[in-house]
């Protein structure tokens, strides 16, 4: 099967790095053809990550694209590598427009075509106390940073209704796990924690994520872009609301228990100012790629935070850099003031 991944506004360096790590740990069979558009911080830890045997690979995998057209026009900050908070602050639409040329796909091949558009859940604005998002639920996202991710959904199917581009898009929840940018809750607290910071914490931190690891995200990208119906839309969730002051606890305890400190580390955490336009809930309802796909989250919060925690005790040598540069210091709205905020 004749799998493209086009377009990611959405985590385009993060999720990306994780869908790249499992073709590769797959070989899949039928990714004849992979292009992803990386930039900044994802090629320099693809460079670390991937080993020469790899780049081998790719690199006779990618000698084949001779035919395939791509163009890519977007703005500085791109939207795929930014905060909510500094979308807030210095907001930029990116807009991705994607030409591909099929003409070199007969058969088989052109049918299997798919143009992955991968997107959030943030789009649908805010949940109240119960209730899901589907993917019928109607868009209503309440800051420049998810309306501008909601309008690349418009443009994708747009596509698909004009051109009939065989387009297919994931709108899933909050991912965590290796290789995040420490600007972001858990790799920050985490992070944090293990030096003795401060934990700041939006508000009263009663915000509910529903948070999903990487790698079970890249495994049902691999699934919706190799089986996905083109127009629709599939939903990713990991079935793990939590509110943000308990994660926030929770790795403290993991921590505590791995590298115990003088004192309990949830001592660390500080409530600060939210955020503007700050969703109160959100939680996925996957049943329908669970029920069509096949797909279920192998890691559940509890799994997926301890193996989050053990991989930054056991990797430092990627993320110590990133501290050298960058802190974790507020990069949105009270920039100066460097206080240090979570995303």
């Amino acid at each position: 099967m004749l799998l493209i991944w086009g377009l990611m506004l959405a985590s385009a360096c993060y999720t990306g790095l994780a869908v790249w790590r499992l073709a590769i740990a797959r070989t899949h069979p039928g990714a004849q053809y992979l292009a992803l558009p990386f930039a900044g911080m994802a090629v320099w830890a693809a460079a670390l990550l991937i080993r020469s045997a790899t780049i081998v690979a790719i690199a006779e995998m990618l000698r084949d694209l001779g035919w395939l057209a791509y163009i890519l026009i977007t703005t500085r900050p791109q939207n795929g590598h930014q905060d909510i908070r500094r979308t807030i602050a210095q907001f930029c639409l990116g807009l991705a427009l994607l030409a591909i040329v099929r003409t070199g796909l007969a058969g088989a091949a052109k049918a299997d075509f798919r143009f992955l558009h991968v997107s959030t859940d943030e789009v649908y604005g805010s949940l109240g106390t119960d209730g899901l998002f589907t993917e019928t639920t109607p868009y209503d996202p309440s800051s420049p940073y998810s309306a501008s991710k909601a309008a690349s959904d418009h443009l994708a199917k747009a596509w698909h209704r004009t051109y009939g581009l065989p387009v297919v898009v994931s709108n899933c929840s909050n991912n965590y796990g290796p290789y995040h940018f420490p600007e972001k809750l858990i790799p920050l607290t985490i992070l944090n924690a293990l030096e003795g910071k401060p934990l700041p914490v939006y508000g009263e931190g009663l915000n509910v994520r529903d948070w999903l690891y990487v790698d079970d995200h890249a495994r049902a990208l691999h699934l919706i872009a190799g089986r996905g119906q083109p127009g629709e839309t599939y939903n990713v969730g990991g079935h793990n609301e939590r509110r943000n002051i308990d994660v926030v606890q929770r790795i403290c305890a993991v921590l505590d228990e791995l590298v115990p400190a003088q004192a309990p580390r949830a001592q660390l955490i500080r409530h600060v100012a939210d955020r503007p336009g700050h969703d109160g809930r959100y939680a996925i309802d996957a049943t329908r790629l669970e029920t069509e796909l096949g797909w279920r989250a192998r890691e559940d919060f509890e799994t997926g935070i301890v193996k989050t925690v053990r991989w930054y005790l056991d990797n430092a040598w990627w993320w110590q850099p990133l501290r050298n540069r960058y802190g974790g210091e507020r990069l949105g709205l009270d920039a100066g003031a460097g206080q240090e905020i979570p995303s």
